[in-house]
């Protein structure tokens, strides 16, 4: 499903966070251990299953908390390292080492999507691809949700915001946001129907 998969920290002191941790955890840990970087804490952007099935392998060796937003945190199943899930809220903060990250309830593809602020770049998950934006036909999803958070704050972020998806569906892995506001189809509309209509066909 070539999901991305990110190591967000600090390289001076070696701690990072792992986002979306998924399908190769093996891999992860060899990274992270070829790089001298000590995985601390886990970061979930949603949780389906594509995002999320490396999660309990992870906890298995690692005793480390894992952010989800708390609109999500029900819909978030799995038996091993229940204690382990901390429950986040739009604009809360962490720190790993000196980097701060900030969380971004960015709702529409789950209810409790959420994006992952880092100075000026966004990992955003399945609610902004490049020249994209997440489903809204799946459980959870909802399209007016996502006009809403596309229209009302992803459209109100610095032009100059580095945006780093989910999923490689486009032929960069990252892009800008001032050009992301001038190609992605998703970004165009200024009133909803013209969005619903766009993203959710069907219903027209």
């Amino acid at each position: 499903m070539e999901n991305f998969v990110y190591f967000i920290g600090d390289k001076t002191i070696g701690e990072v966070a792992v986002i979306d941790p998924a399908w190769d955890v093996k891999l992860l840990q060899d990274e992270a251990k070829k790089n001298n970087l000590k995985i601390k804490a886990v970061l979930v952007t949603h949780g389906h299953f594509d995002h999320t099935n490396g999660v309990e392998e992870l906890l298995r060796t690692l005793d480390i908390p894992v952010y989800i937003n708390e609109k999500e945190a029900d819909f978030f199943k799995f038996d091993w390292g229940k204690e382990n899930v901390k429950r986040t809220k739009s604009s809360e903060k962490l720190k790993i080492g000196n980097i701060e990250i900030e969380f971004v309830h960015t709702p529409g593809h789950t209810p409790g999507s959420q994006c992952f602020l880092i100075h000026n770049n966004l990992v955003s998950g399945d609610t902004l691809f490049i020249n994209g934006c997440g489903r809204c036909d799946l459980p959870g999803g909802n399209a007016e949700q996502m006009f809403d958070t596309i229209c009302n704050k992803l459209m109100k972020m610095p032009d100059d915001m580095l945006i780093f998806p989910g999923h490689n569906y486009a032929d960069k892995k990252h892009d800008d946001l001032k050009n992301q506001k001038k190609t992605n189809p998703f970004m165009q509309y200024d009133n909803l129907m013209s969005f619903l209509g766009r993203r959710m066909p069907k219903l027209n």
